[in-house]
């Protein structure tokens, strides 16, 4: 499959004009079996601020535009996430939007960020890790600092994950930690993932960029650099099942419970 990562550049503009400027860009990588956008584009991850005010609902007016998107031109869309309104709080969502323009899955954020951010305090932290099927296998969708804690990822993967989705709006000071996460938790689990990170400044803080493909071995297939930018990678998926059955290494845990 053809997968391509929108590193969208983020700047001081409305959450409307963030949205058209998003959906020119999914139509540059139209041609592209899978479209993903980063975390938080609408607002900005580090506009705490905005978080009350652009929330909406898994039905607002974001989230249809992409729905129609995906129709239109008949691609699944992970469409980044947002801040999404629920009766019991707001959530950082990132929704999967299948070809026909219908969601298919919702990930709320677990690991709700606190070093030097306002995120778990303004947020409502999500409960269920999420797998769900697609035409190319079944995937795991996880989110920024997600990354940091593996056991997200194993439990993924005995749900059936054969490749990982994640969302990101991961700092450029911890720009190390980022492309390390990225090819350890590919490998460590023989899967594929795939990274959407933001790139660009907000609030005074800059975005590490560096969009990620990295297969089962954990090698790198593609990776951004620091500027907005589409990255796009043939993916094998097919890889992962040859993998996994050459080298063991999933079948030989033990439970050390």
């Amino acid at each position: 499959m053809k997968v391509t990562s929108i590193q969208l550049g983020r700047r001081e503009v409305s959450k409307a004009e963030a949205t058209a400027h998003a959906l020119a860009l999914v139509d540059q990588a139209s041609s592209s079996e899978l479209i993903l956008l980063p975390e938080m584009w609408p607002s900005g991850f580090f506009r705490f601020d905005r978080y009350p005010v652009d929330a909406e609902p898994i039905d607002g007016p974001v989230v249809q535009a992409f729905r129609e998107k995906a129709a239109a031109i008949g691609r699944h869309i992970l469409m980044g996430s947002f801040v999404e309104r629920r009766t019991e709080g707001l959530y950082n969502t990132s929704l999967l939007i299948d070809s026909q323009g219908n969601v298919t899955a919702a990930y709320r954020k677990i690991h709700l960020f606190g070093y030097q951010s306002s995120e778990r305090d303004l947020l409502t932290r999500g409960t269920e890790v999420v797998v769900t099927d697609t035409p190319w296998g079944r995937v795991g969708l996880a989110t920024c600092y997600d990354l940091r804690f593996p056991e997200q990822f194993r439990k993924m993967v005995d749900l059936g994950a054969v490749f990982f989705l994640v969302v990101s709006a991961w700092p450029a000071v911890r720009l190390e930690p980022w492309v390390l996460f990225n090819r350890v938790r590919a490998m460590e689990n023989q899967a594929f993932l795939i990274s959407c990170n933001c790139a660009g400044m907000d609030a005074g803080s800059a975005y590490a960029g560096n969009s990620m493909m990295v297969d089962p071995l954990g090698n790198v297939l593609a990776q951004g650099k620091d500027k907005e930018c589409l990255i796009t990678v043939e993916v094998d998926i097919d890889q992962v099942a040859s993998v996994r059955k050459e080298f063991s290494a999933l079948h030989d845990r033990v439970d050390l419970g």
